[in-house]
């Protein structure tokens, strides 16, 4: 597909960062309409169990205003067509729309979320692999009119190598860029793709990497056992260009880096990621000359036991960062007062295995789900799947609800995306509007 470059006027906005009100810490900066205090539903994007209920992937809705009569029960779910490997979702610029992928079919679904209490599935795309040659639609990042898509695979060889996707908001795909492999100021890229991380004001985008399709399809078990399948990771960031959608510094960060989270505390200017596979968190920060430096600031857990780190979640003042790790089952809390040297202050077992950890903007709910890929969940009773909302007061964790994804026959319970109501609608009314439904 013939690359084409987007015209200044579209990213004009990009010039300067956008004030930012409230809402989860992990949207795209170009998300408006963000929530103004209590999140009133939280979305969850599940992938779908052969026998277990209607055994196809959905999107969960369940009540998260503690004043509602429904509060912590699921209230509404819309189930799609099959099973593709449901993973990750992303509102659109002006939040009307949620964006859902899969990493097997790679299918993409959008949902009407004018009603959140009730989304609405509207259209499924599922152009992506014959119009760009990339598969695996992972990470959905809202730009000016624009979702911004990071593939993980591609159809020539289903290995790492891999790029991003710009479509419209309509769905339709504008441009196919690849992620480098060439060298980049004396890294060589490997092409390897997963999360987006913008930064507006200083116009860098920074891209992370993972694994293609073959090792994310295997058997976890099998694929720790083969040694060339583990070779098969992503080792590399890239900073890129935002209005031209150039990359133009690579950096070596061994281990699969996972998600981007830029500081959003005014005036910072840098961005913090994990590794999966060697568990330490890298800084990406400017240096005192204004190059974009990448260095290994801190370990999580015991690196020696792969706790796994597989999802991180930025306080909105910058000082303060939620680290999951999947094996081990532990939330983590992270001092980030100085992001050059953080330091873990909290630690909790918070299930049998957890993946995803959002917070509320004002840091004081913290949300996790567990399951990570469907091949790579555990077995038998660890194969926990659940949601799990706490309070956080700044000294523990306490549990408000549980929902049990196994027990209600909804799947595998992956990644999460906070609505609330439109001004004017009653909590009165949208609880009889769902009952009649």
């Amino acid at each position: 597909m013939k690359r084409k470059t987007l015209s200044i006027a579209l990213l004009a906005a990009a010039a300067f960062a956008l004030p930012v009100q409230a809402d989860e810490t992990c949207n795209s900066p170009y998300v408006t309409s963000l929530i103004k205090g209590q999140e009133d539903f939280v979305h969850v994007w599940t992938l779908g169990v052969k026998g277990m209920g209607d055994g196809n992937d959905k999107l969960v809705t369940i009540d998260a205003n503690p004043k509602s009569k429904r509060y912590g029960k699921v209230i509404h779910k819309i189930s799609v067509p099959g099973r593709g490997e449901a993973h990750h979702m992303g509102f659109t610029d002006d939040r009307r729309y949620l964006w859902a992928g899969r990493l097997d079919d790679n299918k993409i679904f959008v949902f009407d979320m004018a009603r959140p209490e009730t989304p609405k599935l509207v259209k499924t795309i599922s152009n992506i692999a014959a119009k760009t040659g990339f598969v695996g639609p992972h990470t959905f990042y809202a730009m000016p009119g624009r979702m911004l898509v990071q593939a993980l695979s591609n159809t020539k060889d289903h290995g790492g190598a891999t790029g991003l996707v710009m479509f419209n908001n309509k769905g339709e795909i504008i441009e196919a860029t690849p992620i480098p492999t060439t060298e980049i100021g004396g890294v060589k890229g490997d092409g390897y793709g997963y999360d987006i991380g913008i930064n507006p004001a200083k116009n860098v985008m920074l891209t992370s990497s993972f694994t293609g399709w073959n090792n994310y399809m295997m058997d976890l078990g099998k694929l720790v056992k083969d040694g060339e399948a583990m070779k098969r990771f992503g080792s590399t960031m890239v900073a890129w260009d935002v209005k031209a959608m150039k990359p133009q510094q690579i950096f070596s960060v061994p281990g699969a880096p996972l998600e981007i989270r830029w500081s959003l505390k005014e005036g910072d200017n840098w961005a913090i990621t994990a590794t999966a596979l060697t568990s330490k968190l890298w800084l990406v920060k400017q240096d005192a000359q204004g190059q974009w430096q990448a260095k290994d600031v801190a370990t999580i857990g015991d690196p020696a036991k792969i706790p796994l780190p597989v999802d991180i979640s930025i306080t909105a003042d910058g000082k303060g960062l939620w680290v999951n790790t999947f094996m081990d089952g532990m939330t983590r809390y992270f001092d980030l007062s100085n992001p050059e040297a953080p330091k873990e202050v909290y630690s909790k077992h918070t299930g049998k295995q957890v993946n995803m950890v959002s917070q509320s903007w004002d840091g004081k709910r913290i949300y996790i789900t567990s399951s990570l890929l469907a091949n790579w969940d555990k077995k038998g009773d660890d194969n926990e799947q659940v949601l799990r909302v706490f309070d956080w007061d700044g000294k523990d964790l306490v549990q408000r609800f549980e929902v049990d994804f196994n027990k209600l026959k909804l799947g595998r319970a992956h990644h999460m995306k906070f609505t609330a109501r439109p001004a004017g609608r009653s909590l009165a009314s949208t609880v009889t509007r769902v009952a009649q439904q």
